[in-house]
């Protein structure tokens, strides 16, 4: 949370023309006002991961480019990343923003003011209720990797 997956998301998205799919806009359009702890937010991204599996396979089988603006946190998510390119045999990148809890809390503090509706879940408990869960990304995990350290830079660290 406040890594800067969303503003790197739309970059890369404009970069490479790509279709870019945020988790956020899905659970907002399918589950308005549903969401208000952290467990509404675990079922109902489990409830759609199915339907945003086949779409990202069908927009990759058209040979286009998907920008996916998902969390990656742990070993299990960013294995459902791998056997959703692998089973189209597309490639993929997996950005790892490297930053610390001060910069994600920085920026949530920023995201609730400018977005008032998001108060509610863009807070610091929230914030470290999530973050216990994260696991680094390791080589086993037959990742291609890109770490970035400077989301809000021009250029990617």
């Amino acid at each position: 949370m406040g890594a800067g997956k969303s503003t790197l998301s739309r970059k890369l998205a404009q970069e490479h023309q790509a279709v870019m799919l945020s988790e956020d806009d899905w659970l907002a359009a399918h589950y308005p006002g549903q969401i208000q702890t952290f467990d509404d937010y675990i079922e109902k991204s489990r409830l759609i991961k199915p339907f945003i599996k086949a779409h990202v396979q069908s927009l990759l089988r058209q040979g286009l480019n998907v920008v996916m603006d998902f969390p990656a946190n742990t070993c299990r998510q960013r294995a459902w990343f791998v056997e959703l390119s692998e089973a189209v045999r597309a490639t993929h990148q997996l950005y790892y923003l490297d930053v610390s809890d001060e910069q994600c809390l920085s920026q949530l503090a920023k995201r609730r003011v400018e977005q008032p509706a998001r108060a509610h879940f863009d807070n610091e408990v929230v914030f470290y209720q999530v973050s216990q869960y994260f696991e680094p990304p390791e080589e086993s995990e037959n990742l291609t990797l890109v770490q970035v350290t400077d989301v809000s830079g021009s250029g990617l660290q």
